[in-house]
């Protein structure tokens, strides 16, 4: 039989993010939910606290993107700047670019059989996993389209309106389309802007570092082929929020998942690739944080089973080769978690055999970037906020109980150490929350998506599990 490969097909309906926003269709519940939790940003411009943010993603955005920021990179900026450049390919079948934070030794098996051998033909580790893969990319990615244009000038596409049960989601709060423009002086449609809204940084920033380098390919490349084409032209794609960190985010939390050993590095992958939008200069700090909350949120009402999100018939826009015939791939999941449970027995399977070691083994054996546990909790630490100052003072020195406002976040932990109770994994979200006050953190059950701290919760819940597994000592 024929090796299997997966490509994207051509068709409108399923490009991927790579390319441009996909058109939103109906608001589902599932899209609204998201929208709704993003859509304090639209009433930034309406406080004097709002503003002063919108003055600071900006300033930290031209910062990190002139190498001059705060975050603490794990590779020297000529290199990271180069990452940047490899990471503006979007890797969605099958996440290959993202699973070096699976370690040099467990990344390198998997990346050697999990591969992109052109822009639109790729292989994978497993089909359960590609299948895995597809499936929540796909709900994560349609909640972070559908807020491109809808933030940017109200529509589904840029031209067509949005329900009016979603347009009340901006009345509702006094919120306005176009924030980013309006704010930053190149509102929708003016020279040099956003044909429908909300420009990117390239398009505001005062000054832009464009470089020279070479693509996921290796192929001679240049970052504003990413930017204005012809690899990427983002000239009227809006800005908010990031579709690249909702899948970087997306793919690397069920990498984590499916791998716990790796899973603290694998967020910290997360969080390196959605800050490689803003060095490349596609995406405000603002924009990451709302791609980042987006993916969370997304794949724990996965894993919570939750009807809006499973047992629907996802499109993925895959298309399977086999034989020489193609045929349009589409995965229906009706079991989320069983379908966890199938892809991490495939692909521990596949891993022990290719590393030739146990799992915990080879993920010890790390030479790579992500070996160092406190350069990586630094990254992490300074990506949590990206030292936007606070819009709701009210909540800071807040502490919101996860557990009650928002229960399904608890299996973000859980999945991936299943000797936790939800519980347990709930108040560990709860104890290390990030700093309140945010420009997300408006006291909803989403904007508590905003807050998590995986990495801090992931030390804390391998520790608690291994403490739960270990023997009982012997009576004496």
């Amino acid at each position: 039989m024929a090796k299997t490969l997966r490509s994207w097909t051509t068709a409108l309906c399923l490009l991927s993010p790579l390319l441009a926003p996909l058109p939103a269709a109906a608001q589902s519940a599932q899209t609204l939910a998201a929208l709704k939790g993003l859509a304090p940003v639209s009433a930034l411009g309406a406080s004097e606290t709002g503003r002063a943010a919108l003055d600071a993603n900006l300033t930290v955005t031209g910062a990190i993107q002139a190498g001059t920021g705060a975050v603490p990179f794990l590779l020297p900026l000529r290199d990271q700047r180069q990452l940047a450049l490899r990471d503006s390919f979007i890797t969605d079948g099958n996440a290959t670019e993202l699973a070096d934070g699976l370690g040099s030794r467990l990344g390198g098996v998997y990346q050697a059989k999990a591969r992109y051998a052109a822009d639109e033909t790729f292989t994978n580790v497993a089909p359960s996993v590609a299948d895995l893969l597809g499936y929540t990319n796909h709900v994560a990615k349609s909640d972070s389209n559908a807020g491109k244009y809808f933030f940017a000038n109200a529509t589904t596409n840029g031209k067509a309106p949005v329900s009016e049960a979603a347009a009340v989601l901006l009345t509702e709060r006094g919120g306005t389309t176009d924030v980013f423009g309006k704010a930053y002086g190149r509102p929708a449609g003016t020279p040099g802007s956003d044909a429908h809204g909300d420009a990117r940084p390239f398009q505001t920033l005062p000054s832009l570092f464009a470089y020279r380098g070479t693509d996921y390919f290796g192929r001679p490349s240049h970052s504003l082929d990413w930017l204005r084409g012809p690899r990427m032209n983002l000239l009227d794609s809006p800005s908010y929020p990031s579709g690249h960190t909702t899948y970087g985010y997306t793919e690397s939390v069920v990498l984590a998942i499916l791998v716990p050993e790796r899973y603290q590095q694998m967020i910290t992958r997360a969080a390196e690739y959605g800050t490689n939008r803003i060095v490349v200069g596609a995406h405000y700090a603002m924009d990451v944080l709302g791609g980042r909350a987006v993916a969370l949120h997304a794949v724990a009402h996965l894993l919570a089973n939750d009807p809006a999100y499973v047992g629907q018939m996802r499109r993925n826009p895959a298309v399977v080769a086999e034989m020489g015939r193609e045929t349009h791939a589409a995965v229906t999941i009706p079991d989320y978690r069983a379908a966890v449970e199938a892809a991490r027995t495939d692909l521990t399977a596949f891993l022990k055999d290719a590393c030739g070691g146990t799992v915990a083994a080879c993920a010890s054996a790390d030479t790579g970037r992500f070996r160092d546990a406190a350069a990586n909790a630094a990254l992490y630490d300074a990506t949590q906020t990206y030292g936007l100052p606070v819009v709701h003072p009210q909540r800071v020195g807040t502490t919101d109980d996860v557990g009650r406002l928002a229960p399904e976040a608890g299996h973000l932990l859980t999945a991936a150490f299943p000797v936790l109770s939800l519980a347990e994994a709930n108040a560990i979200l709860t104890e290390t929350q990030g700093p309140g006050g945010g420009f997300l953190d408006d006291g909803s059950a989403f904007g508590i998506y905003a807050r998590l701290d995986l990495y801090a919760a992931a030390g804390k819940a391998a520790a608690l599990a291994a403490a739960k597994q270990a023997p009982s000592p012997a009576p004496r």
